[in-house]
């Protein structure tokens, strides 16, 4: 199946000379969340506004569905909704007013049975009647996203879009976006919340100072770059590991009392080995523990890795 955002070559340099995006390729699969990852400055905002037709790009082409962005822009603009980072609405229009509102300049005819349903999907029915100045920034947040799916968009793009909003609010977003996904909606989110893209995306991009460091499938680029971490609190304190150790990946605490041992999930490179064989070496080097614990790295530390291994 072709994707339905293809991603070639793109270049973006700003009249400063500033260069947001250099050399950018990538391609969306249909009704996949995707995940762009990277530090304020990267070119996340960028990319999102050359592909929703806000910015220009300096070269390369984007293509939705087929459809190229700046020859048929009525025909991709229509295929997607933006929820951009900042809460931009008309504060003495109704809720209902302003979705309604948004789904006509699209050239889309009235639906209001699908406006009740994108506002009963947000928690917002009972507000449709309320002006936006009275609502809360959560609620306003809400606002935005129903906005974005007015005109039933293919692609919905999120940009960081449960910045400032308290957890309750953040866990009902990412069960909205899984429903949209469910309905065949393709979403494309940029997070500052690590564990946002660790709950919810299918692939991880991430974008730093304008380059695509790596796409990749979640759960391959933790298995591919994950590690695993096994502590033994021993019996009694070692004041130095035995010779028929060395070169493992181990290392002793100051005191003694505990062992740590890094190694890669998916079995190892070079010298390293499983945890079990490990076990089995430490036993056989009459080294004898008391307790244990495992721990596995999380999306957020192979992206701090990924960025200082690149600094």
């Amino acid at each position: 199946m072709p994707p339905i955002l293809r991603i070639s070559d793109l270049n973006k340099t700003y009249a400063s000379g500033f260069q947001a995006l250099k050399g950018i390729n990538l391609e969306i699969r249909r009704g996949e969340i995707f995940a762009l990852l990277g530090p304020n400055g990267a070119g996340k905002t960028t990319l999102i506004g050359i592909v929703c037709g806000i910015v220009n790009a300096s070269s390369g082409t984007v293509t939705v569905d087929g459809h190229d962005i700046v020859r048929d822009y009525r025909a991709s603009r229509s295929m997607i909704g933006l929820v951009p980072q900042e809460l931009t609405t008309d504060a003495f229009e109704t809720v209902w007013a302003t979705v309604s509102f948004s789904r006509g300049l699209f050239g889309k005819s009235a639906n209001p049975g699908h406006i009740e349903r994108v506002l009963k999907s947000l928690s917002l029915w009972d507000k449709k009647d309320s002006q936006l100045r009275t609502l809360s920034g959560g609620m306003k947040r809400r606002v935005m996203i129903a906005k974005a799916l007015s005109h039933e968009p293919q692609i919905l793009f999120l940009d960081e879009p449960t910045a400032g909003v308290d957890v309750e609010l953040r866990r009902d977003m990412w069960r909205l976006v899984r429903g949209l996904r469910e309905t065949g909606v393709t979403v494309i989110l940029t997070t500052h919340y690590i564990e946002e893209a660790e709950e919810m995306a299918d692939r991880i991009g991430v974008i730093r100072k304008g380059e695509l460091m790596l796409v990749e499938d979640k759960t391959v680029l933790m298995h591919k770059l994950g590690r695993k971490q096994l502590t033994l609190q021993l019996q009694a304190p070692l004041q130095q590991l035995p010779a028929t150790l060395a070169g493992q990946a181990l290392e002793l605490s100051k005191d003694g009392s505990e062992l740590t041992y890094t190694y890669d999930t998916h079995g190892g490179n070079g010298d390293s080995i499983g945890m079990v064989e490990m076990l089995d070496r430490l036993t056989a080097a009459g080294i004898r523990f008391k307790d244990l614990r495992t721990m596995q790295s999380s999306l957020e530390d192979i992206f701090v890795g990924l960025l200082k291994d690149t600094a």
